[in-house]
């Protein structure tokens, strides 16, 4: 029989390179997931203010928007008036620099209560 002393020792690595592994890949998803929530609260924020200052112009509006979102690490993508609604698209971006990163997108509609 083969002297098998250090076996344990290797597949102890191999147990905690792969535990390294999908506790990596658990905080890159929770931080997509963190951007994409922030990106959905800033665009909200953003429609909002764009409908409290539509009275003043469509620029005005579209400011109010861009101000919001820059303030929440968001930038606009997409500001248009639809009749008394505005629609408003805001990027935020992934801290992900291991796959490339990216932006976490979402929109929001807000106009007057009917």
């Amino acid at each position: 029989m083969k002297d098998q002393r250090g076996a344990a020792t290797v597949l102890a690595c191999w147990a905690m390179l792969a535990l390294i592994a999908v506790a990596a890949l658990v905080i890159h998803l929770g931080s997509a997931v963190s951007a994409r929530h922030r990106a959905q609260s800033a665009a909200d924020l953003a429609a909002l203010a764009a409908a409290a200052a539509l009275e003043r112009g469509t620029e005005a509006a579209c400011a109010a928007a861009t101000t919001i979102a820059g303030r929440m690490r968001g930038t606009v993508r997409d500001c248009r008036i639809e009749g008394w609604d505005v629609v408003v698209t805001v990027g935020v971006r992934l801290p992900l620099p291991a796959v490339g990163g990216g932006d976490a997108v979402a929109a929001a509609r807000a106009g007057p209560v009917p």
